[in-house]
């Protein structure tokens, strides 16, 4: 464990720095004792961890180990023995995540004064829940600021699956007629979106609870309730019919519209007929269907849907080359949205589409001179529009020694990498982030973020330096945000079988963070995080003998099978590198389908890849790739050259590689 004495110097000095060899040895017998209750806390075992506990005392991670043991007891400890874990703890992350915990808790219990007290000294406030219960409280109080209203809403819509706290809040302030029928109607909307029953009757329950025995045949038969009903008077049953229309549309957007057109669209509102338009719209879209767009154009006010609605009639838009609408689309986006650097570069590309006045290019323009850079996708391709290239950013001034000095000797940094090093990546992670995002409101400044990352970069902790140098805002540290590990490796590997060592770096920074022993929850692993199955249909394709399972944790085996599959799915698509990109992580059989249709500027393909991890992923790639191409050459670097246009395949050419995995 020698390397973890030598991160925790700063942080346990009096103990570990001048260590004998009978002291390391107690404090390896203690990292056991932290593995094998993090594995008891997953189990729920009180029993082991009240037992283990002890010999966690005077350990570097004795905030974790205690943490665990009070976790799993939470709901029958008493306030004094929080309140002393709360002291004793003081500062830490393990305190904050506690109290997090127990305002959590007693939020459910609706002890407002407790809740109250402890509120203030919550640092992270990063938790929707908590949020709601103390805007609540504000307005139980009447001392909630102008907006409650609108911020429980907001809380509330974000959170995907059933929760207490909003929906709670939610149902008070509809009490207090601080929020609309609709607001709620529109929660259960969202929730039949996401296929999230129990969100759908908590809203029903606040607002019609008469209308909950109705709810079930909606969500279990949509078509059915439908076909069974001939009217919907009242706004209760409108928004019945709606819910059923909203679920049928998530399978079948063509009976949906159908539905729609030519039976229940007289029965509802504007607005509930634009917002059933919006998600036919959006479900055709991620079908990529040639009517999607079709479906968006009934809807007759922008505003009445969401921005989610919106993004979705923005891409059908592009991929039927309607600028027009592309443009009115993010004009009714709210403000978060109308300032994502990815509307904003359609915005601006919607203004230079067609005859374009002095007035659209000078507006064009100030809009992408506010997103250009290096930083990402769109903001590359504005550079571009701009007529400049990617080159690395200038390097910003050196850190001195006393800045990272006072990084070193952080015990929050101290006890996460010592947490991710020990094997407990997934603590580790939480702290480090903490640490350098919430312990302070506004997170580290500039020059302590590049120390933080530094700190973790000369430990080889990559997704920690890497995520913690991209949080800066002022200075770009390339070195940093992208590292080259093992780079005579990638690099020979690479060129070694004709594909570019950058667009290699630029998926392994976007699959694993460098991390060695990611492995994802399907089961892919290592470095370029390969599937076990398509390992060993690679190792086969590329001659690769005696190749076992267990190989591909290996850093150059991972590398060399991982390097090969790409330059295989290249070859498959032609040297597309969007859809080798799509191929690596969704597999090659969806961008095969993806790119049927019309002809499109890669950007546009890439922005329509119905799956968003796929999207995500894609973008960012490519993004990587360019950023290291222009570290490795040190010449200027054009994103625009890689992605160039995406359709059908040649049915003339032969297909390369059909058995691609």
């Amino acid at each position: 464990m020698q390397f973890l004495r030598a991160i925790l110097t700063p942080l346990v000095a009096a103990t570990l720095l001048a260590a004998t060899a009978p002291l390391v040895m107690a404090q390896n017998r203690g990292d056991d004792t932290l593995l094998e209750m993090q594995q008891a806390f997953r189990k729920g075992d009180r029993n082991k961890l009240a037992q283990l506990l002890p010999a966690a005392r005077g350990h570097a991670l004795e905030p974790w180990a205690a943490y665990w043991e009070l976790r799993v007891r939470l709901g029958e400890a008493s306030p004094q023995e929080i309140q002393a874990f709360m002291q004793r703890y003081a500062g830490t992350y393990q305190e904050d995540r506690l109290r997090n915990d127990w305002l959590l808790l007693l939020g459910q219990r609706r002890d407002w004064g407790q809740f109250a007290d402890q509120h203030p000294s919550y640092r992270m406030s990063d938790d929707r829940e908590v949020r709601c219960y103390a805007l609540l409280i504000d307005q139980i109080k009447g001392t909630a600021p102008a907006t409650v209203a609108e911020d429980v809403r907001s809380n509330w819509y974000a959170i995907r699956d059933a929760d207490d706290g909003c929906t709670h809040a939610a149902r008070e302030l509809y009490g207090y007629k601080k929020l609309s029928a609709l607001d709620v109607w529109r929660k259960a909307r969202l929730g039949v979106e996401a296929n999230r029953p129990r969100v759908v009757r908590s809203a029903v329950e606040i607002v019609s609870p008469e209308s909950l025995p109705q709810l079930k045949d909606v969500l279990d038969a949509p078509s059915k309730y439908l076909l069974s009903r001939a009217t919907a008077a009242g706004k209760a049953r409108q928004e019945l019919v709606l819910l059923a229309l909203l679920k049928l549309a998530t399978s079948d957007p063509d009976g949906a519209a159908y539905q729609l057109e030519n039976k229940w669209g007289v029965h509802l509102s504007a607005e509930e007929r634009n917002w059933a338009w919006g998600v036919i719209g959006k479900t055709a879209a991620q079908k990529l269907a040639s009517n999607a767009h079709g479906y968006f154009a009934n809807v007759t006010k922008d505003s009445d849907l969401n921005d989610d609605l919106l993004g979705w009639k923005v891409r059908a838009a592009l991929r039927a080359g309607q600028w027009k609408a592309v443009g009115k689309a993010v004009d009714a986006m709210g403000p978060e949205g109308r300032q994502d650097s990815t509307w904003v570069y359609w915005k601006a590309r919607s203004l230079l589409a067609g005859r374009v006045s002095d007035a659209e290019r000078a507006e064009a323009r100030q809009l992408l001179e506010g997103i250009a850079g290096t930083r990402g996708f769109y903001e590359q391709l504005a550079l571009e529009e701009l007529g400049q290239r990617i080159t690395t950013p200038p390097a910003p001034a050196p850190l001195t020694a006393e800045e990272k000095a006072a990084a070193r000797a952080n015990p929050g940094l101290n006890r996460a990498l010592y947490a991710i090093l020990l094997g407990l990546r997934s603590e580790g992670v939480r702290e480090w982030n903490y640490t350098t995002n919430l312990h302070q409101s506004g997170g580290m400044p500039d020059r302590e973020l590049l120390a933080a990352a530094d700190f973790a970069c000369q430990r080889e902790v990559w997704d920690r330096c890497i995520n913690t140098s991209e949080r800066t805002k002022g200075v770009v540290d390339v070195t940093q945000r992208f590292p080259m590990p093992f780079r005579s490796t990638v690099v020979e590997r690479a060129q070694g079988i004709g594909i570019d060592p950058a667009y290699v770096y630029g998926l392994i920074r976007q699959e694993s963070r460098f991390v060695m022993d990611a492995r994802s929850h399907v089961g892919a692993s290592g470095l370029m995080q390969v599937m076990p199955a398509t390992a060993r249909w690679t190792a086969k394709k590329i001659g690769l003998t005696n190749f076992t399972p267990d190989q591909i944790t290996d850093r150059d085996t991972n590398i060399t099978i991982g390097t090969a599959y790409l330059k295989l799915a290249l070859d498959d698509f032609a040297g597309s590198m969007p859809m080798a990109a799509a191929a690596y992580n969704a597999g090659p059989g969806r961008p095969r389908s993806w790119r049927n249709g019309p002809v499109l500027d890669a950007a546009i393909w890439a922005e329509n890849v119905p799956f968003a991890e796929t999207r995500d992923y894609v973008k960012k790639v490519l993004s990587n790739t360019t950023n290291y191409a222009a570290i490795l050459t040190g010449l200027p670097q054009s994103l625009k050259s890689r992605l160039g246009t995406i359709g059908p395949r040649d049915a003339n050419l032969p297909e390369v590689n059909k058995d691609l995995p």
